[in-house]
């Protein structure tokens, strides 16, 4: 099948089957005479693979990991399990951040009241002070741990 054939029977946009293929996510197609990709059912096999680990927000490191031990079917699964073990302690760690990150947005949201100017803004005085907080060196502005590249 040609890529928009698998890109539509996989929900997968074109181009992200194209990147999945780049970082060798995604094994590369034969090509048809006229040069075209020519995907296989074990191309679409691996495309939902990959899309069930992400809709568990598995990383790419996670997912690459995960192909490698599925491609032993005789080893150990601990290795799998440990896997996951992690991927659950990360989203257990970033329920935790998104919980304090909703205190501080429920603490916000109260400091403003109706008849207000947005000069005297409780939400946007608090936004200010919480700005010269994140500014701290060695912070950024991002719920910690929800955009950590390659942590498993």
């Amino acid at each position: 099948m040609k890529i928009g054939e698998i890109s539509k029977r996989s929900g997968i946009p074109v181009e992200t089957v194209r990147y999945y293929e780049k970082i060798g996510l995604l094994p590369a197609p034969d090509r048809d005479a006229s040069d075209y990709r020519s995907y296989r059912q074990a191309h679409l096999d691996r495309l939902l693979f990959i899309k069930r680990c992400r809709n568990l927000d598995m990383a790419q490191d996670e997912i690459r990991e995960l192909i490698r031990l599925a491609e032993k079917p005789e080893a150990d699964c601990a290795d799998v399990d440990h896997l996951l073990a992690r991927h659950l302690n990360h989203v257990r760690e970033r329920l935790s951040e998104l919980a304090r990150l909703e205190q501080t947005l429920v603490k916000l949201q109260a400091a403003c009241s109706d008849g207000r100017t947005v000069s005297e803004c409780g939400i946007l005085g608090g936004l200010t002070s919480e700005l010269k907080e994140l500014d701290a060196p060695g912070e950024d502005n991002h719920v910690p741990g929800t955009h950590r590249q390659g942590h498993n």
